[in-house]
């Protein structure tokens, strides 16, 4: 009962707080909306409002890069490439992000450049309001994941979806992004597994080799590991991954 009473008066205060403030606003409440434009309707969005939607861009800068650019292709491809080589700690993990992050900067810097001379600049400029200025950078990012894209990626997620056919230009991020995440997973497993089949003839051999000798007892991975160390090397290994990941991306 004391937990029913207390249940009851708290639903009659929220019901007094909503009346009271009801009783507050003025008969012309239908007028009443919160000022983003600083006084001028056809202004653009005030100071404060530019600076929350700044903070969130920063705060969301990581999985803009991780998720929007070709840093999940490549990131992978190089984890592929040193778990083939068999060395776990060399490069350690900070070196191939670090080299994944710097081939992004390298593949998106055109991609940035453009929007940086058709939205940003523009805008700094006055010459653009901020809502066209947003549209004209996220049109040239969907271009960039979009070519990197499969066809039945975008079509399983616009099913998922229920929105229906879609034309280039009138896809949403909510489906481009997911669709060029998909399709670079699957593009970064096909290239592992292409760097990973030299590999593994080098390991088969020599445990080929090792049991033909009788030497069961000796762990292969002993001798295939300097193999394939010199093989990665004669064929100048880091320089084909790293022409092969460059070359790969639709630019």
């Amino acid at each position: 009962m004391k937990r029913l009473r207390k249940l009851v008066r708290k639903r009659v205060w929220i019901t007094l707080l909503f009346l009271s403030i009801f009783m507050v606003v003025p008969a012309d409440a239908q007028n009443f909306r919160i000022d983003v434009s600083g006084g001028d309707p056809n202004a653009d969005f005030g100071v404060a409002i530019q600076l929350v939607v700044a903070m969130t861009l920063l705060t969301l800068g990581p999985s803009i890069v991780m998720m929007m650019t070709s840093f999940t292709r490549i990131v992978i491809v190089l984890g592929f490439v040193r778990n083939a080589v068999g060395v776990n700690s060399a490069p350690s993990s900070q070196m191939i992000v670090g080299l994944a992050l710097f081939l992004t900067f390298f593949l998106m810097g055109p991609i940035w450049n453009r929007i940086y001379e058709e939205a940003v600049v523009p805008y700094m400029a006055d010459e653009m309001p901020s809502g066209e200025a947003l549209e004209t950078a996220t049109t040239h990012m969907k271009d960039f994941m979009l070519n990197q894209t499969r066809r039945a990626d975008v079509d399983f997620f616009l099913r998922l979806s229920r929105q229906g056919a879609m034309t280039r230009d009138d896809l949403p991020l909510s489906i481009v992004v997911p669709s060029f995440v998909l399709s670079e997973l699957r593009t970064a497993f096909q290239m592992g597994f292409l760097i990973f089949i030299p590999f593994i003839i080098v390991d088969f051999i020599v445990a080929s080799s090792l049991m033909s000798m009788g030497m069961m007892m000796m762990p292969p991975v002993v001798i295939s590991m300097p193999f394939k160390l010199l093989l990665f090397v004669l064929v100048d290994g880091w320089y084909l991954v790293v022409q092969s990941l460059v070359t790969s991306f639709n630019v």
